[in-house]
C-alpha cells in the first residue's frame, strides 16, 4: 500500500491530490500538513513512500523542506506549486525534487507523474544489472545494492541519480544521446526534458568528480549527450596534480 505525505496549506488542493492518489491506490494512507516544519518531521518519523509538496508554505520555504528531507531520505518527491518559471523549477531539481507539476494541474498527469517516479524508484534496476562491479580505486559502483564511494566512503545518491550514473557506467566509453538516456532513466515521456538532466548531471559530477568544474568522469559530447570515461579515476587526477 502507498503511503503519501501531502504538503499543502490550501485545502482544497490537498483534497484533489489526496483523491486523485486514492483512485490509484485504494487504501493506501495519506497524511497532511500544510507547513514547512511539520513536513521534515513528518518525513522523519514516518518515511512515507511519496512526497508531494507545495513550495509557498510558512515556517519554512518549500525548497528547504526540500533540502532538509534530502540530508536524511532519497524519498520520491514531487513538487506541486503554482511557481511555474524555469529557474525555480530548475533550482527544485537541484535541490533534489524528482519532478514538477505547475498549479492548476490536471489529476490524470500528476498521477501519471507520480505513477513514473515511483516505477523509476522501486523497479530498481535493471539498469547494469548481471554486470561486474565499477571499481577503479577511487570510484566503486555496487551495482546489486545501488550504492556508490568514492575512496571507500559511500556517497548518499538518490534513486534517479544512481539510475543515471548506472546507466551512463553500463555504457562506458560510448556517447549516450540525450534521448537515450531521457527515455531509459525516466521513461519516453521525458524525452525533451533535458533540463532534467543537465540538473542530474550536475549533481552526480558534484558527488563524485574530483573537480566538478572540470570532470573527468562525465564528459559532455556537446550537442549530443554525455559519456562516462573509465579512466578519469584517481590515477588520472593524481598525473594531473604532479
Amino acid at each position: 500500500m502507498l503511503s503519501a505525505l501531502i504538503v499543502e496549506d490550501d485545502g482544497e488542493i490537498a483534497d484533489l491530490i489526496e483523491l486523485t492518489l486514492q483512485m490509484q491506490w485504494p487504501g493506501g494512507s495519506c497524511s497532511r500538513v500544510g507547513d514547512g516544519q511539520s513536513a521534515v518531521t513528518l518525513a522523519r518519523s514516518q518515511d512515507p513512500d511519496l512526497i508531494l509538496l507545495d513550495l509557498g508554505l510558512p515556517t519554512m520555504d518549500g525548497f528547504d523542506v526540500i533540502k532538509e528531507i534530502r540530508r536524511f531520505s532519497a524519498v520520491p518527491l514531487v513538487v506541486v506549486t503554482g511557481r511555474g518559471e524555469e529557474v525555480e523549477r530548475v533550482r527544485g531539481l537541484e535541490l533534489g525534487a524528482d519532478d514538477y507539476v505547475v498549479k492548476p494541474f490536471s489529476p490524470l498527469e500528476l498521477l501519471a507523474r507520480t505513477k513514473a517516479i515511483l516505477r523509476r524508484c522501486h523497479n530498481q534496476i535493471e539498469l547494469g544489472s548481471g554486470q561486474p562491479n565499477f571499481d577503479d580505486g577511487y570510484l566503486a559502483i555496487d551495482f546489486a545494492r545501488h550504492q556508490a564511494a568514492i575512496e571507500r566512503k559511500r556517497i548518499y545518491l538518490t534513486a534517479t541519480e544512481f539510475r543515471v550514473l548506472a546507466f551512463l557506467v553500463q555504457n562506458r566509453g560510448f556517447v549516450v544521446s540525450h534521448r537515450s538516456l531521457l527515455a531509459k532513466v525516466w521513461g519516453h515521456e521525458y524525452e525533451d526534458a533535458t533540463d532534467y538532466l543537465r540538473v542530474y548531471v550536475r549533481r552526480l559530477r558534484e558527488k563524485i568528480e574530483p573537480d566538478p568544474d572540470v570532470p573527468r568522469y562525465l564528459v559532455t559530447e556537446r550537442g549530443v549527450g554525455y559519456r562516462f570515461v573509465q579512466s578519469g579515476g584517481r590515477d588520472a587526477f593524481d598525473r594531473a596534480m604532479t
